[in-house]
C-alpha cells in the first residue's frame, strides 16, 4: 500500500490511571477460601492492582472489564460492583464520558474500538446521531480485505478545482467568438491553475481551546501532523524557530498588519489562514500575501453564525480558494437564540454553492463538535471537503475536559508537561484509528476514494426526512412536533 495511505500505530501507554465506569467494592466478611476467585480473574485484576497514591484510588476499578465474573463467583457474596463517580462526571451531556473513554483508548493503543457485545443504546439521537450511514454495498468482507489488496484512498486536495482544458475542433470557423482554436499538439492553454495542498486525510488539526500551550504540547502536534501528512494551524506568534522544519505542515493563523512583513513565514509554508472581517479587506488582504507568495494556498477563519451562507457565497466570488468554518464544540451555530446544529449547516452551505453552479470554486473545511471518526464520515456526506479537530487532540493527550486550566487552576494530568515524542504518537494513534474507521466505513458503501463520498446523501438516511415522509400525511405539512408524534417516535425508537 502506497505509504502516504498507510498509518503505523505503536503503543503509547497512559501517564495517569484512567478511570473506569465501574469500580469493584469488597466489603467484610471474607470466608478467606483457599481458591479464592480473585486468583482466577481472567483479566488479572487482583494481581495487578494496587493503590495509586497521586490520584488517590484503587487501580482496579480501571482494570476491571466488568465480566461480573468474581461477583458472581465469591462464596462469601463480598464482592460487588458500583458505578464510578470519577469517570461519569467526565464531560457534559455532548462530549460524554463514553466519547472521551473512547478516543482515549484509541490514541493509547491506535487500535478501532470493538465493544463485541453489540450496541444497547438508544436508535437516534441529536446532532449527528439523527443521521445514519448506508451500508448496504459491503460484500465478503472477510475475503476482500479492505486493507490488503485494494487500495482506499483518503486523501483531499484543498484549493480551487482547475478549469477544465477546452478543445474546440472548429473553434476557428465558428462565429463564436468565445471559442479559442485548440493548441498545438505538445502545447496546453492557460488550464486557470492555482495552488493545491494535498492532505493523506481529511481531518486537520485546529486551534487548541481553553488556554494557550508551551512549545513541547506545539512541537509534539506538528510533529504528529508531519507523521500523518496532514494540516496543524497555528498562532504565527507560536511559530518558533523548532518548527520551521515542519513549516510544510502548518498553517500559520495571520495577524492584522502588512503582509511584507510576514514575508519569511509566508514563503515557508503551503497554506496560511487569516480571519475574516469583511469581504473588501480580506480580498485586498488574500491579495498582499499572493505577491509575496504567488503559490501559498490562503484559507478564511469564519465563524459559523446566521450569515455565514451569504459569507461564503461573497467569499467564493472574490476567489478565496478554501474557507475554515467554524460551529461551537459542541457543534452548534453560534450568535443566535435558535443554534442549528453543524451537520445542517454544512449541507446548507453546501447545497447553496451546488445550486449556483459555485461548489467547486473552493474547499470548505469545517469544525466544531466534531468527536468521533464516524462524523467525519458524516460531515463529508453533508458536503464537506475535510473537518478540523481540537478536543479529540486534548483528550488523546488524557485530558478530561474538567475546565480547570480554563479557570486558571492547574491541570490534573499536566498536558503543559508532556513528552513531546510520546504527545506525538499519542496523536498519531488516534488518526490511525479514525482512519482506519473511515476505510471500513468506504470500503462497506463501495468506495475507493473518499472524494466521493462529498455530498452523497444518498450513502445516508436523515432522521428528519423520514419523519416528514412518515407523518406528514398524519401530522400535517410542515410535521410539528406534538406530544402524540413524540410518543410514536419513541415507541418505534425503542
Amino acid at each position: 500500500m502506497p505509504k502516504k495511505y498507510h498509518l503505523k500505530p505503536k503503543p503509547a501507554p497512559t501517564r495517569f490511571v484512567t478511570p473506569g465506569p465501574f469500580g469493584i467494592i469488597e466489603g467484610d466478611g471474607c470466608l478467606n477460601c483457599a481458591n479464592c476467585v480473585k486468583k482466577f480473574c481472567v483479566y488479572s485484576v487482583f494481581r495487578k492492582r494496587k493503590f495509586d497514591s497521586h490520584q488517590l484510588f484503587d487501580t482496579a476499578d480501571s482494570l476491571c472489564k466488568n465480566c461480573f465474573r468474581c461477583v458472581q463467583g465469591c462464596y462469601g457474596r463480598i464482592l460487588s460492583q458500583s458505578a464510578n463517580p470519577e469517570f461519569w462526571s467526565l464531560g457534559d451531556d455532548y462530549w460524554t464520558p463514553e466519547i472521551i473513554a473512547s478516543n482515549q483508548g484509541q490514541a493509547e493503543t491506535g487500535k478501532i474500538p470493538v465493544s463485541g457485545g453489540g450496541y444497547g443504546g438508544p436508535f437516534t439521537g441529536p446532532g449527528f446521531d439523527s443521521m445514519w450511514t448506508d451500508m448496504s454495498e459491503i460484500v465478503r468482507p472477510t475475503r476482500d480485505g479492505i486493507h490488503g489488496r485494494e487500495y482506499i484512498s483518503t486523501s483531499v486536495e484543498l484549493g480551487r478545482v482547475l478549469k477544465p482544458v477546452p478543445f474546440h475542433s472548429k473553434a476557428e470557423s465558428s462565429p463564436d467568438p468565445s471559442l479559442k482554436p485548440s493548441p498545438p499538439l505538445g502545447e496546453f492553454p492557460d488550464m486557470g491553475s492555482s495552488p493545491r495542498v494535498e492532505t493523506s486525510v481529511p481531518i486537520i488539526f485546529d486551534l487548541l481551546p481553553f488556554h494557550s500551550f508551551n512549545s513541547s504540547v506545539r512541537l509534539a502536534l506538528a510533529q504528529a501532523a508531519r507523521e500523518t501528512n496532514t494540516l496543524m494551524v497555528i498562532r504565527a506568534e507560536d511559530m518558533e524557530k523548532d518548527l520551521w522544519p515542519l513549516a510544510s505542515h502548518l498553517v500559520p493563523l495571520l495577524p492584522s498588519g502588512p503582509a511584507p512583513s510576514l514575508a519569511p513565514m509566508i514563503t515557508r509554508v503551503r497554506m496560511v489562514q487569516v480571519s475574516f472581517t469583511s469581504i473588501a479587506e480580506v480580498e485586498g488582504r488574500v491579495k498582499e500575501i499572493k505577491k509575496v507568495n504567488p503559490g501559498v494556498v490562503v484559507s478564511v477563519r469564519l465563524i459559523l453564525d446566521s450569515q455565514s451562507e451569504e459569507n461564503v457565497v461573497a467569499l467564493e466570488g472574490a476567489g478565496i480558494e478554501v474557507l475554515h468554518l467554524l460551529a461551537d464544540e459542541r457543534g452548534r451555530e453560534r450568535q443566535t437564540s435558535s443554534p442549528r446544529f453543524i451537520k445542517d449547516l454544512i449541507r446548507s452551505i453546501h447545497l447553496r454553492l451546488v445550486k449556483e453552479e459555485k461548489r467547486d470554486g473552493l474547499s470548505l473545511i469545517f469544525g466544531g463538535g466534531i468527536a468521533m471518526a464516524e462524523h467525519v464520515a458524516k460531515a463529508i456526506i453533508c458536503g464537506a471537503d475535510a473537518v478540523s479537530i481540537e478536543i479529540p487532540l486534548l483528550l488523546a493527550w488524557e485530558c478530561r475536559l474538567c475546565g480547570k486550566c480554563g479557570r486558571g487552576m492547574s491541570c490534573p494530568v499536566e498536558v503543559e508537561k508532556i513528552d513531546p515524542d510520546w504527545g506525538r504518537q499519542r496523536i498519531t494513534n488516534l488518526i490511525a484509528a479514525w482512519h482506519g474507521q473511515l476505510l471500513e466505513v468506504l470500503g462497506a458503501m463501495g468506495l475507493r476514494d473518499i472524494r466521493r463520498l462529498r455530498g452523497e446523501v444518498g450513502r445516508a438516511i436523515f432522521l428528519e426526512e423520514i419523519e416528514k415522509e412518515t407523518f406528514s400525511q398524519i401530522f400535517g405539512e410542515p410535521v410539528k412536533k406534538s406530544a402524540l408524534r413524540e410518543e410514536i417516535i419513541h415507541a418505534l425508537a425503542s
